[in-house]
């Protein structure tokens, strides 16, 4: 089976489970009688519209090309840093910092992987920028709290622009047997990694008695991380034929995304919590900012880019 025929049998699936889930959600709307209920349908509804917006999105940039699917990845992450920013305050002598990073990091990260540059492209930013922030930082002469100032921003870029960077990483691999089809394990991280949240949601919403960490999320718990991740597991290891992985595997590859996606957004979870904030934003109906959607592939992306890389190229 080809790309396309792999890309189109996928989508086809996709559109028939969002239909199915549009109609849940429209029943359980007409049906909720309790008010405590009705902002979780909701919630449940609007995730499902903004998951519409998000498949015609990534079908798009999957159709049109690598091009536009870095592009894209790179507006994403130009709006995620912007986020987290807003939401870690700066100062006046950080301008020329954030200036570098949102019109020269970005761009130069994402070009690398445009060029097909891997030996640049994994240290440019953990080595380079990681040394250029603090100096040029220096040069404003404001020391007032200058480590806690170049701390955020430096740990910014490394999440928004290095670590969700290596999704799209992925269309460099040229592995045996999956020439040309590498964009299909791009879509296959953002599936299993987004369904996993969705999954731990509602399982946790039904199932949820004893949260993970409380203090940080208590709307995670460890019913909603059972459940949902081994839901999102299975789907994974289900997903196999779009991959240049065995079913086994593809468990194996999933449990990885939903692992290091839950340790991600619990992470981010904590960040948000020490600032007083409940989302990232409010760009996407139901789903907060671009970050609340990005926080999960923060950590899963460079594991299962690095992982597949190193057993399967």
């Amino acid at each position: 089976m080809s790309a396309w025929q792999k890309f189109e049998s996928l989508m086809a699936g996709l559109v028939v489970l969002l239909l199915a889930a549009s109609l849940i959600g429209a029943l359980l709307r007409r049906r909720v009688r309790s008010e405590q209920a009705r902002p979780t349908i909701d919630n449940l509804n609007s995730r499902i519209r903004a998951w519409w917006v998000m498949l015609g999105i990534f079908a798009v940039a999957f159709i049109a090309g690598r091009d536009t699917t870095l592009a894209l990845f790179g507006v994403m992450s130009f709006l995620a840093l912007r986020e987290f920013v807003t939401l870690t305050p700066t100062k006046p002598a950080d301008h020329l910092v954030l200036s570098l990073s949102f019109f020269v990091l970005i761009p130069a990260q994402y070009l690398l992987i445009a060029i097909g540059w891997y030996g640049l492209f994994a240290i440019f930013i953990p080595v380079y920028a990681f040394l250029v922030i603090p100096a040029l930082a220096a040069l404003s002469q404001d020391t007032d709290r200058f480590l806690e100032r170049t701390a955020k921003i430096q740990w910014g870029v490394m999440m928004t622009v290095y670590c969700v960077s290596h999704a799209p990483a992925l269309l460099l691999l040229d592995i045996p047997g999956f020439h040309g089809q590498s964009a299909l394990l791009v879509l296959f991280l953002l599936l299993v990694a987004q369904l996993s949240d969705v999954l731990q949601y509602v399982f946790g919403k039904l199932l949820g008695r004893t949260p993970v960490a409380p203090l940080v999320s208590p709307s995670k718990t460890v019913e909603g991380l059972v459940g949902g991740g081994l839901a999102a597991t299975i789907i994974g290891g289900a997903m196999y034929w779009i991959t240049p992985f065995t079913p086994r595997q593809a468990l194996g590859m999933s449990a990885i995304i939903v692992i290091m996606g839950f340790l991600g957004g619990l992470a981010l979870s904590a960040v948000k919590r020490s600032i007083g904030a409940k989302d990232w934003g409010t760009l996407i109906e139901g789903h907060g900012g671009m970050l609340d959607r990005l926080d999960s592939l923060c950590f899963a992306a460079p594991i299962f880019f690095h992982v597949t890389r190193y057993f399967f190229t």
